[in-house]
């Protein structure tokens, strides 16, 4: 059998060595997400070349466009364990029915959000602190933007039944070619090419818009056609209604818990916004570069559900277990070498994204403090999405409301009125440690329970 043909089918991620399985769904995603996260990081690099104030103006845009970010991804993770589930049991079609619904939902739900946002640009980013200058370079991305959103929903959430399925390899790919799309045709729509003109700022929304509409296309075709781990056609209502409850289920706490993260994001970018616009433009360069630094905790939030969706389905509970501390351990030592990374080369990455000495001198200070605790940022990541995949969504939700409102923002608000903005970012760093115990302990024990709960189904089973 070749292997071509071995790759279309759905994996089984309930037998085999566990850390060799991770890895080989782990690297994939790493690869794919580095192409992309790279992409995002020229994406700001030549918005930095318009001015500070364009700078300034995306960097606002970042909590907003993650919220719809968020539903797609909170959808997908929702998919992803409902499909993985069905997957680990041997129930394919279900699985292929909640899949097509899952896609659709996507689209329906993420076009209203963006529908709402495209008529709130002015009172939601007036609310964070914009001032009337970068008013209209907002404007002008955000109003291409929320099209990109709308398309973005199908490639993310067609990513996460790939991966429900086995497959990271595929979707690194679609995500790294959409992000190299988007990469090229930046420069020639933001300053222009010969009959092309120069559109601002507006230019990078557009280049997103094109990326994703390629995308839809490549992974419909894929989905429906070569994989057909989807129905080629629309579900009647009674289907779609069937499918979009078992989604919903995990997908709406999942999507609220990401929705919250760039809503803390705002809050904390309106308090950095009372230090200029040159600090915001820093804050904004310091979270792409964290989202670049965060990577390898991305991608194994993106390939660890899967294997937990999958092992739940077929009761292995100390696969899960064995999974999750090895993920753990591993993201630990990994994101202590990139503080190390970041710290050393500081000086060299703020001369390349700051063109004021203000600003410059604002990027260092992130970068010695705030990675500290990517680690840490790490555990509570991955613990959420194995909740998630432990379909526990509310645990998640719960664990994403105290981290971000109860320890996240009231900590770094606290640090900021003390000590500034040193205290802003060493607020982040004590935040994730202390929730990065909690979410441990509160796993590990739910996890227990879990496994208690099947063996005493299954010894009431055998002594009846």
């Amino acid at each position: 059998m070749s292997d071509n043909f071995v790759s279309r089918r759905p994996r089984d991620l309930t037998s085999g060595d566990i850390a060799s399985t991770l890895k080989s769904m782990t690297l994939p995603m790493i690869i794919g997400m580095i192409m992309l996260m790279t992409f995002s990081l020229v994406d700001t690099y030549f918005v930095s070349l318009l001015g500070t104030e364009q700078l300034a103006a995306i960097s606002f845009t970042f909590p907003v466009t993650f919220t719809v970010i968020s539903l797609n991804i909170g959808l997908g993770i929702g998919a992803s364990a409902v499909i993985g589930k069905f997957l680990g049991s041997g129930e394919s079609e279900h699985a292929k029915a909640i899949a097509s619904g899952s896609l659709m939902l996507s689209v329906i739900l993420v076009s209203g959000l963006c529908f709402i946002g495209y008529l709130l640009i002015e009172p939601i980013f007036y609310a964070m602190g914009a001032t009337d200058n970068l008013m209209p370079y907002i404007r002008d991305y955000m109003s291409v933007w929320y099209l990109s959103g709308v398309l973005l929903a199908i490639p993310m959430v067609g990513n996460s039944v790939l991966r429900a399925a086995g497959d990271t390899k595929t979707p690194s790919i679609i995500m790294a070619a959409g992000g190299g799309i988007n990469a090229l045709l930046d420069p020639i729509l933001i300053f222009g090419f010969g009959p092309i003109p120069a559109f601002g700022i507006m230019g990078a929304a557009i280049a997103t818009c094109i990326a994703w509409a390629v995308c839809v296309v490549w992974i419909l075709y894929l989905l429906a056609y070569q994989r057909k781990l989807i129905e080629p056609r629309l579900l009647n209502y009674t289907d779609f209604k069937h499918a979009a409850r078992g989604v919903l289920s995990i997908g709406i706490p999942a999507a609220g818990a990401n929705m919250l993260t760039p809503i803390a994001g705002g809050v904390l970018t309106a308090v950095v916004a009372t230090y200029g616009a040159e600090a915001v433009a820093a804050w904004g360069v310091g979270n792409r570069l964290e989202s670049m630094a965060s990577i390898l905790v991305l991608a194994l939030s993106m390939s660890l559900p899967p294997f937990i969706s999958q092992n739940f389905g077929a009761n292995q509970f100390d696969r899960i277990k064995t999974a999750y501390r090895i993920s753990l351990q591993f993201v630990m030592v990994f994101q202590l070498a990139m503080f190390a990374v970041l710290a050393l080369s500081a000086p060299f990455i703020a001369e390349a994204f700051a063109k004021e000495e203000v600003v410059s001198d604002y990027i260092q200070l992130f970068l010695l403090i705030v990675p500290i605790g990517y680690g840490l940022q790490g555990i509570i990541i991955l613990t959420n999405s194995s909740f998630n995949a432990l379909h526990r969504p509310m645990s998640a939700l719960i664990l994403s409301v105290v981290r971000l409102f109860v320890c996240y923002v009231p900590i770094a608000y606290l640090g900021s009125m003390l000590f500034g903005l040193h205290g802003l970012f060493w607020g982040c760093v004590v935040a994730n440690f202390v929730t990065a115990v909690l979410s441990y302990y509160w796993f590990t024990k739910e996890l227990s329970e879990q496994q208690h709960r099947f063996e005493a189904s299954v010894l009431a089973k055998n002594v009846t």
